[in-house]
């Protein structure tokens, strides 16, 4: 049994006006897995978006397409109450009805992330309040989540929708809201709230001065009554504390939301949410406004939007990092895929071949689901040109027709793909505080958290050496791996270090990166030679750092050399105490320093990196690391022939070979074993362009 505690949270429910009962403030979520135990193959639909009347049309074409599974109404506010307390079920109950006759089941959102016209009209006070201002009507995600006015109508809708739809045998299950956020919500009513909660934790406002180093440019706090508003804040300690209290503002709503949900839904659906990561260009890091390890307690099964580049930048790497990161949101569960491309914006069309790769590699990641958004292509507003599976003809493509053929197959295989468990030796260690942390004092060139962490991911990715993404808010068994990365933890508690500390001395291999352990959880940099509580465990100091220019590193580690070689972004002079040097620094004008060390510690090694590596030098220390840690990988295999294992349900072993190229791909002899359980046929020696094998065997 999960228990969410929401008692942290008490400030909040007084700021929106809820009645959130002692029952709520210790809502338990039932230990039932509610899930269907299959595959399911899906796509948004909205009939309230369709130029004409298709709806048998469009559902006779997702059978054909071995589609299983709808969502529906998350994003139709204005059109399912078109008046406060007058509701319009028409179109739920013409897409319900369309897809029991078709065989086809379905998720209903909750409609609250686009608000309607009349509810900001009546309470303008709905829409947020940003540090630039009041945010207008017509864009979605517009409103203030903690707003009494507008809990108080998104309660109404949500009841009356459930309560409609939850005996009806298609509906499987609900989507809480929309890839929601805290929206930057800072008014005078957030900013009350947070105080609030400031004084149930710290109690002493000179503890807080003491912790926040607000003695600095006179920000000192004298009362309670005067402390500011964080908007114009310069004071990282602040900001970030702000930031995590935005964090649990959306984990409080989704929280809130689901008990709505759960209050009327019947026992056998499920609740989850569609979680978007951080963003650049594509779908790419952790999410900086969202602590997903705590949002997604309430939920049965985690959801994940993945969006990815395609064509010839199509790598794999963002699927196979959103799908490590969905899958610890709940201890290792599957997870679903609720939102990916079909087309999509025009550059992502995909190439002949690349929709299932795509799809398969949702699958060899753990998820229970791949859908895409959505079935067809909207007619006008802003995603006018991001096509769903049809374009505006609404008839079949080759886009269709590819994912006709994946349905079929995912139709076949679904018995004995769905539930793979993952078993990985390696995990890269992610954190909420420490993102806030560091993007607080970005580097230079306005580089961010994600942009330093998500290159040891796919260095690792490229070697095919699999990971799980953990994060301390998801309270991970550190024991159970082998090799821990840990990049720029730069904020975090001296009990959080300690824990990691702790896994390299009883025989783990960790890695720590520059800025680790420069400050604690406040923000508030440590009173230390640096890196702080990691030095001893390291086996390094430092006092200086620098920003690197015509810095390389020397010896020509790992066989590299040229630009390989070059240091990026940030430098530390690490001085060994214990450590033994891996690589120095080379430079005209500053001494030697140690770039890369490793230290005994205990039974296990330390490795630190002071500096950002090229991606090719940071494929090299890992790489090396995984050896000495006794990790087991396909060693012959690299990109872009990807290899992703697990167990099935029937216990034996399956491998996913995922050539990420427009070129043919010879297998190494030492994977050309066991079925292709796509083609039933004995594992070949190559794979083609953008291929899939599916590999089962018994060892």
């Amino acid at each position: 049994m999960i228990k969410l505690k929401l008692s942290s949270f008490v400030a909040i429910s007084a700021l929106v006006g809820t009645c959130l009962s002692s029952s709520v403030l210790q809502a338990e979520v039932q230990g039932v897995d509610r899930t269907p135990r299959s595959i399911l193959y899906g796509v948004s639909y909205y009939d309230e978006y369709t130029p004409v009347d298709r709806i048998d049309e469009d559902f006779r074409l997702m059978k054909e397409a071995n589609i299983t599974v709808v969502r529906i109404a998350e994003s139709t506010w204005g059109t399912l109450e078109p008046q406060p307390g007058v509701f319009n079920f028409s179109h739920v109950d013409r897409m319900l009805s369309a897809a029991q006759r078709y065989g086809i089941k379905v998720i209903v959102g909750t409609p609250t992330y686009a608000i309607p016209t009349w509810l900001a009209r009546e309470h303008p006070d709905v829409l947020v309040t940003r540090p630039d201002g009041q945010a207008k009507f017509g864009y979605r995600q517009n409103m203030d989540i903690t707003n009494p006015h507008y809990r108080a109508a998104a309660k109404r809708v949500i009841e009356a929708l459930i309560a409609h739809v939850a005996k009806h045998p298609t509906v499987i299950g609900y989507q809480v809201d929309n890839e929601t956020k805290p929206y930057n919500t800072a008014g005078p009513n957030v900013q009350a709230a947070f105080v609030k909660s400031l004084q149930q934790k710290w109690g002493s406002l000179d503890k807080l001065n003491q912790a926040w180093g607000l003695d600095y440019w006179s920000n000192r706090v004298n009362r309670w009554e005067d402390f500011p508003s964080t908007i114009g804040t310069m004071n990282a300690s602040v900001k970030n504390a702000f930031a995590e209290f935005q964090r649990d503002l959306v984990t409080e709503f989704l929280g809130w939301q689901a008990q709505l949900v759960r209050k009327h839904a019947r026992e056998d659906q499920f609740i989850t949410q569609n979680f978007d990561m951080g963003w650049l260009k594509t779908s790419y890091g952790i999410q900086p406004e969202v602590n997903h390890w705590k949002a997604a307690q309430p939920l049965d099964v985690a959801g994940m939007d993945i969006y990815h580049p395609t064509q010839d930048d199509l790598t794999g790497a963002e699927i196979a990092f959103g799908g490590d990161l969905a899958r610890s949101l709940k201890g290792g569960a599957n997870y679903y895929v609720i939102e990916t491309e079909a087309q999509g914006w025009v550059q992502w069309t995909p190439y002949p071949g690349q929709l299932r790769l795509q799809a398969f590699s949702h699958l060899a990641s753990g998820a229970n689901m791949v859908a895409y958004w959505h079935w067809a292509t909207t007619a006008n507003a802003v995603e006018t040109y991001w096509r769903g599976l049809l374009t505006q003809d609404y008839q079949p493509n080759e886009v269709y027709r590819a994912a006709k053929g994946i349905g079929a197959d995912i139709k076949r295989l679904s018995p004995k793909l769905a539930d793979l468990k993952k078993s990985n030796e390696v995990a890269i260690y992610v954190s909420n505080r420490a993102q806030s942390a560091f993007d607080s004092f970005k580097l230079p060139g306005n580089i961010e958290y994600n942009q330093v962490m998500r290159p040891f991911y796919d260095a690792l990715y490229r070697r095919n050496i699999e990971a799980d993404v953990i994060s301390p808010d998801g309270n991970p068994d550190l024991s159970k791996y082998k090799m821990i990365v840990v990049p720029a933890l730069y904020s975090a508690t001296d009990e959080e270090i300690a824990r990691l500390n702790a896994f390299a001395e009883a025989g783990g291999h960790l890695v720590y990166t520059f800025k680790s352990g420069f400050s604690d959880e406040n923000t508030k940099v440590r009173y230390a030679s640096q890196p702080g509580a990691i030095a001893k465990a390291a086996g390094v100091t430092y006092q200086l750092f620098t920003e690197p220019k015509e810095v390389k590193v020397g010896s020509q580690p790992y066989g590299l050399s040229g630009k390989d070689l070059e240091a990026r972004w940030w430098m530390e002079f690490l001085t060994p105490t214990t450590a033994k040097v891996i690589a120095r620094f080379e430079h005209h004008s500053w001494p030697d320093y140690a770039a890369i060390t490793r230290n005994s510690y205990g039974k296990g090694e330390v490795t630190y990196i002071g500096f950002m590596p090229s991606d090719a030098l940071i494929e090299g220390v890992l790489t090396d690391t995984a050896k000495r840690a006794g990790v087991a990988w396909p060693e012959a295999a690299r990109f872009p022939l990807i290899v992703r294992s697990g167990t099935l349900t029937n216990g034996n072993r399956v491998r996913y070979l995922l050539n990420y190229s427009r070129e043919k791909q010879t297998v190494p002899r030492d994977l050309v074993s066991g079925t292709d359980l796509v083609t039933g046929k004995q594992a070949a020696s190559t794979i083609g362009p953008w291929g899939v094998e599916i590999l089962e065997s018994t060892r």
